[in-house]
């Protein structure tokens, strides 16, 4: 008899841009993967090029990016798989839409990158926060839009002080459903 199929989950990493959602996701599908886990990754830059391309910075727009982005995750997880999202998700109230839209179906491990804003700015090879201080562009999170910090993740991880591995390998104990030992 065949084991009963793993039941899929979405890890939602949020925070500021250069807090480290791109590298986690990198990694933690790079880890994934070498089990022969395949991965759906859903960043948020790709998510609004492709399927968002006509929406503002509005908080209304970025809330339906990340309803979409949900969606999208659960229908993947409703079939048994595995998704990465990548991206700021300013707003809780769009965040816990993702997640009953994901638990529907099976897992959600919102992952709060909290690293410090100071740290982000110090980062950003873009330039974008300079701009944004600038007044170059409107409504960018941290400067002059707000960041709504998750009430109840299921992992906090400050990049500046947690390596990488460290984040992954805590991160694979949160799916898992246990506390990394780490």
């Amino acid at each position: 008899m065949s084991a009963a199929p793993r039941p899929g989950v979405t890890v939602f990493l949020t925070g500021l841009s250069g807090a480290g959602k791109s590298t986690i996701a990198d990694a933690l599908v790079a880890d994934l993967e070498s089990e022969g886990r395949p991965v759906t990754v859903l960043d948020g830059d790709v998510v609004r090029t492709h399927l968002s391309s006509e929406l503002s910075f509005t908080k209304e727009h970025r809330d339906l990016n990340i309803r979409r982005i949900g969606w999208v995750a659960g229908e993947v997880v409703k079939h048994g798989g595995t998704v990465v999202v990548a991206a700021i998700a300013p707003y809780e109230q769009a965040r816990e839409q993702a997640r009953e839209l994901v638990e529907q179906h099976g897992r959600f491990v919102l992952v709060h990158l909290s690293t410090p804003l100071e740290v982000c700015e110090a980062r950003d090879v873009k330039g974008l926060y300079a701009k944004a201080r600038a007044g170059e562009i409107p409504e960018f999170t941290g400067v002059s839009d707000p960041y709504e910090p998750p009430v109840a993740p299921e992992l906090v991880l400050d990049t500046s002080v947690t390596p990488l591995a460290d984040s992954v390998a805590r991160i694979r104990a949160a799916m898992d459903g246990r506390t990394a030992q780490v």
